[in-house]
């Protein structure tokens, strides 16, 4: 694979106990103690009256994780192309067309039919933010965010321009959830750009690597790593929090994870 690089100029983050990047920064690098709770999004203000009673759980997390970043690389949220990965979308409307389908009638509301599709976050930021940039929707099971870094990165190499990139995931209701086990809501947002000489958080070159995925040292942190496919991102969370150097390694395949190589 051919050396991609990319620089970081913003960040978002929503999650357990977590309500900003600033907020996660401060317990990534010791500064503030991990306190668990549920995961609170906003309401997606951004939105027409209309989609904004839509919106359901998973909406909400992309477009405030996103809105996050976009603010902090002072970027135009109109001409920012993206690339949005989610493990399995919108788990409570998956929920109520199961229990729809198991029904006699079997009558599926447009609403929820609208919002099953797995490309429904791109659709609503692209409302929210009248953006008609080319968007991609990926899953990669508990590889998505590496799959989404990679993507958004090889973007950047082919067309030199900057990329938004959203990964995000929420919990299912049972019965689903004894079968995919995700803990609670977790979204991460990142600016990435070309790396051409101006202010920028970190520059990251990515490569695949048969290592292991790279563990936190925290256990508190550790389970939340694993509690949902977007939170595999967190080691590469906690060098950019710490400005440290050095590399990370992030599930993506069985047999192949991504190498993320922080530079200052």
């Amino acid at each position: 694979m051919a050396e991609l690089a990319a620089s970081i100029e913003g960040i978002g983050v929503v999650g357990p106990g977590l309500c900003n990047w600033p907020a996660t920064a401060a317990v990534l690098t010791g500064a503030a103690p991990y306190q668990p709770a549920r995961t609170v999004l906003p309401a997606p203000e951004v939105l027409p009256p209309a989609e904004r009673r839509r919106a359901g759980r998973t909406i909400r997390l992309a477009l405030a994780v996103g809105a996050e970043a976009v603010a902090q690389a002072r970027r135009d949220p109109r001409a920012l192309a993206s690339v949005f990965s989610s493990s399995g979308g919108d788990g409570d409307n998956c929920h109520e067309i199961c229990l729809a389908l198991a029904d006699q009638q079997r009558l599926i509301s447009p609403t929820r039919f609208h919002n099953s599709v797995h490309n429904a976050a791109a659709g609503y930021w692209s409302i929210a933010h009248d953006c008609t940039e080319a968007s991609v929707t990926l899953c990669a099971y508990d590889g998505s965010f590496s799959a989404a870094l990679l993507e958004a990165m090889t973007q950047i190499a082919q067309q030199s321009s900057p990329v938004l990139l959203i990964a995000y995931d929420t919990d299912y209701p049972a019965p689903i959830q004894a079968h995919r086990r995700i803990v609670d809501a977790f979204g991460v947002a990142l600016v990435l750009a070309p790396v051409d000489g101006r202010a920028a958080l970190a520059t990251l070159r990515v490569a695949l690597s048969p290592q292991a995925p790279t563990a936190l040292t925290r256990p508190e942190l550790e389970a939340l790593r694993l509690s949902s496919p977007a939170a595999r991102g967190l080691p590469l969370l906690e060098q950019l929090a710490q400005a440290r150097t050095g590399t990370v390694t992030l599930d993506y395949l069985e047999e192949l994870r991504l190498a993320v190589e922080i530079l200052a």
